[in-house]
């Protein structure tokens, strides 16, 4: 089989968790998928299988949309909702416009500190799983 599939990732597996289920229902060697979500993370992840796998390419670099929810006031040891709360703050006096003259700052590309708990790799190895051995990356 040849195609590309929209699978909606729920919050907990990997991409690759999600890549190897597909392989078992469709019963397919040849299947990846064009995008990393982190394993907290859910939505949109583009799975190719058979032929489709050489447009890969193509499709990550296309443009992607996020939605994102925020809670304010909250400071975690993995910089995500996942963490142990390590300080609180009083955001009482954030205001709905406060909130929309911020966001124009994070469309387009923008160059972030990735948090531990990401899916990207140092020396070959996951981030969150460098985290979960206690090791931090600079």
């Amino acid at each position: 089989m040849d195609g590309v599939l929209n699978l909606n990732k729920p919050s907990g597996p990997t991409s690759h968790d999600m890549v190897s289920r597909i392989r078992r229902i469709f019963h397919q060697r040849r299947v990846g998928h064009a995008g990393t979500l982190d394993p907290m993370a859910s939505g949109v992840l583009v799975i190719c299988l058979g032929e489709a796998t050489r447009i890969v390419e193509y499709l990550m670099d296309s443009k992607k949309l996020y939605r994102a929810s925020a809670v304010f006031g909250i400071q975690t040891d993995t910089e995500d909702s996942t963490g142990a709360v390590t300080a609180r703050m009083d955001c009482r006096s954030i205001t709905q416009e406060m909130v929309e003259c911020a966001l124009p700052g994070f469309t387009g590309k923008i160059m972030q500190v990735p948090p531990m708990a990401s899916a990207l790799h140092h020396n070959g190895r996951r981030l969150y799983d460098l985290a979960r051995a206690g090791q931090v990356v600079e």
